[in-house]
């Protein structure tokens, strides 16, 4: 339960959260289509870009148990995702990677509602990132989108050395901030990487279920929208 008189600093996650991923991504990949020939794969960005997000995610996931590493995550996703329409090409997977890091983090697109919400909470509360994004890129991503100025630090499992939802970057983050985890709030749209994670380290925390996904318990806050955070600070 979420006691409002209780918080005194709020943790955001950044990509999917605040920063629009998806979006941003589509943009990208489809900039992409055109620079690299990507219709020779045999299908149009439409077809190919639900397949990307599952490859990422796919290699995202075995970032964060320590099975795939940061150089090798950034192209063998599209590697991956070339490979399920039958093009075996890692050269060009590198290639476009490459150039994907590159043009990402310009893309401006939040999720809506967010300069609403930081707008509402900032003057209430100091506000912070934990991201197990990489460091270069999270930081041009919110320079890039306007939104630096609202957050006092960002926390990056790649600086820690620990990715959420291991307990070590909370504690970490707790440290940097001088907060009890019962004063804290962690907002995310992962359940088990941010809220889980969060929780487990004695944070309070918020999902951000914006893809209306099912959860096998309700013992924890959820959201759809944030402009619901305002029912609950």
């Amino acid at each position: 339960m979420i006691r409002k008189d209780n918080i005194q600093q709020i943790f955001f996650d950044l990509d999917h959260t605040i920063w629009d991923f998806e979006t941003n991504s589509l943009q990208a990949i489809t900039e992409l289509y055109a620079e690299f020939n990507l219709d020779e794969l045999g299908v149009g960005v439409e077809d190919y870009f639900p397949v990307y997000l599952r490859c990422n995610e796919h290699c995202w996931d075995m970032y964060r148990k320590n099975q795939m590493n940061k150089d090798l995550l950034r192209h063998q996703r599209f590697y991956l995702s070339f490979k399920e329409f039958g093009k075996l090409d890692r050269p060009l997977a590198k290639k476009v990677s490459k150039r994907y890091i590159e043009m990402s983090p310009l893309k401006t697109c939040l999720m809506p509602g967010s300069l609403e919400i930081l707008d509402y909470l900032q003057p209430k509360y100091p506000l912070h990132i934990i991201t197990n994004g990489f460091e270069e890129v999270q930081f041009l991503k919110m320079k890039n989108s306007g939104i630096e100025k609202y957050f006092t630090h960002v926390i990056t499992s790649e600086k820690v050395g620990r990715r959420k939802p291991e307990p070590r970057i909370f504690e970490y983050a707790l440290k940097k901030i001088n907060c009890l985890p019962q004063h804290a709030l962690m907002i995310g749209d992962d359940l088990n990487t941010d809220v889980k994670g969060a929780i487990n380290s004695g944070i309070p925390a918020i999902w951000y279920n914006h893809h209306q996904k099912e959860a096998e318990t309700q013992s924890f806050a959820m959201i759809h929208h944030l402009e619901e955070l305002k029912n609950y600070l």
